[in-house]
């Protein structure tokens, strides 16, 4: 008999409520009983799927309503097997759209999932249950199964919100945590520290499932997650096949470099690539690639050592002189740069767009973009005539003018981009932008990528 669906929809009532470290703490202790945890992330994040990666033991996948179609969506959840533990971003109801059509409550809703509400609990008492009601209520379409009591000052404390919860609502308390500092992980700008940054990783981890399964009620909330119906998942297509020869892709992925969304890099693979990873830290040269993906990440924090690296600029500032195709995305536009200056100095980098760049204190673009392909563009993400959709979140900016002669790949419908209303430096075959695509089938990128590495190499591509 197959087992009944298991899924969860984690939401709060804002963000800073301490929900991923729960969500990642929930993964972790499931998956320390045997089961099998699929985590999903709503919005276009990096860091916090890093970290749920490393709880559920798997990758964890993006559920994004600006950047997947909501049949994709479904599709992706649909396939989990036993658990779907699904963490929106910042509140149930909120979102871009005024009338909720994209907020957290929406997606739960679209997926039939009971909603976990996490509240914040700190300065609170009685207050909890109109703060509750008004939540579980104010969508219809969305049911909350419960509530988590996040940092609980104390016994009287937790007693007095359980209190307050039984006498006006009908909605259970699933767990009660403590406002207990290792129950918790440090975020530097807007973000968890990103996993592959993080020494002791795995063991924090494990030591964060263990601290918060011992808060949690698991019985009650596997029940809750038993009542979500089986999710219908639309007929989907199969995965684009390649359409040529297979081609060897560099993929930089290290401390600096680790931006990357799984199903982006299946899809690569689908398309016919073969990814080799490459360290830009460690490694000394470039491998045999007939193209190169430098995603984002933080370089700005590994600078020195990238800067010190002069065996690797050179290598990529030759590969690029000569044509190889590469696609460069935020932090691969700053390694890619004359300079990077940051508060610990000014660090030369590779070298091969004729710009400077540099961190300042807040963020230069934050949010989703919408991208039509110019002209000069080597290659268009999406169908021709088509606007990608992408996002962009960066703290760095372009601190000289880029030359009039240095072409551009998109003209910005949305976002900040370059800070012209243009995004996508344009040198031979490189194009480094700050835009993050997404590769969905409004915008296969991947393979359109592909494509235009063996529209240029022609069949003898691939070695």
């Amino acid at each position: 008999m197959t087992p009944p669906p298991r899924r969860l929809y984690l939401s709060a009532l804002h963000k800073g409520s301490g929900k991923t470290s729960l969500t990642m703490g929930l993964a972790a202790a499931l998956r320390q009983q045997g089961a099998a945890v699929h985590a999903f992330k709503r919005g276009p994040d990096y860091i916090d799927p890093g970290w749920l990666s490393q709880a559920a033991g798997r990758p964890c996948r993006n559920l994004d309503l600006h950047t997947m179609g909501r049949d994709e969506i479904r599709t992706e959840v649909a396939a989990a097997d036993g658990w779907a533990l699904i963490e929106g971003n910042k509140g149930l109801h909120d979102g871009i759209d005024p009338q909720g059509r994209d907020s957290n409550a929406a997606l739960a809703a679209e997926l039939q999932a009971p909603v976990v509400l996490i509240v914040d609990t700190r300065g609170m008492t009685r207050g909890i249950a109109p703060t509750v009601i008004g939540h579980a209520h104010f969508d219809p379409r969305v049911r909350v199964a419960g509530v988590i009591l996040n940092r609980v000052g104390g016994r009287r404390h937790e007693a007095k919100l359980r209190q307050a919860l039984a006498a006006y609502t009908d909605v259970p308390v699933l767990g009660a945590v403590p406002d207990d500092a290792a129950l918790h992980i440090d975020a530097p700008y807007l973000g968890l520290i990103p996993a592959a940054e993080q020494a002791q990783a795995q063991q924090a981890v494990e030591r964060l499932g263990e601290r918060t399964g011992a808060y949690l009620d698991l019985s009650a909330l596997q029940a809750a997650a038993e009542t979500a119906p089986q999710l219908a998942a639309p007929a989907t297509s199969p995965p684009r096949e390649a359409a040529g020869p297979p081609l060897r892709i560099g993929i930089a992925h290290d401390r600096a470099f680790n931006f990357y969304y799984p199903g982006d890099l299946e899809a690569l693979e689908h398309a016919g690539a073969r990814l080799v990873r490459i360290d830009m830290l460690g490694d000394t040269a470039l491998p045999p690639v007939d193209g190169l993906i430098l995603g984002g990440g933080f370089p700005e924090r590994h600078a020195a050592d990238l800067a010190a690296n002069h065996a690797m600029k050179a290598a990529v500032a030759q590969a690029a002189a000569e044509g190889l195709p590469i696609h460069a995305e935020c932090g691969g536009l700053l390694y890619l740069s004359q300079r990077l200056h940051t508060g610990q100095g000014s660090h030369p980098m590779a070298g091969v767009l004729p710009v400077d760049t540099e961190m300042t204190g807040r963020p230069q673009g934050h949010g989703y973009m919408a991208l039509q392909p110019t002209a000069d563009a080597p290659w268009s993400p999406a169908a021709e005539g088509a606007t990608a959709t992408a996002h962009e979140f960066h703290y760095s900016r372009l601190c000289t003018e880029a030359p009039d002669d240095i072409p551009r790949a998109y003209r910005l419908d949305r976002g900040r981009g370059l800070g012209d209303g243009t995004d996508g430096l344009i040198v031979g075959n490189t194009v480094a932008a700050y835009a993050h695509l997404r590769d969905t089938r409004a915008c296969p990128w991947t393979a359109r990528f592909l494509a235009f590495i063996r529209s240029r190499r022609g069949t003898a591509a691939g070695h």
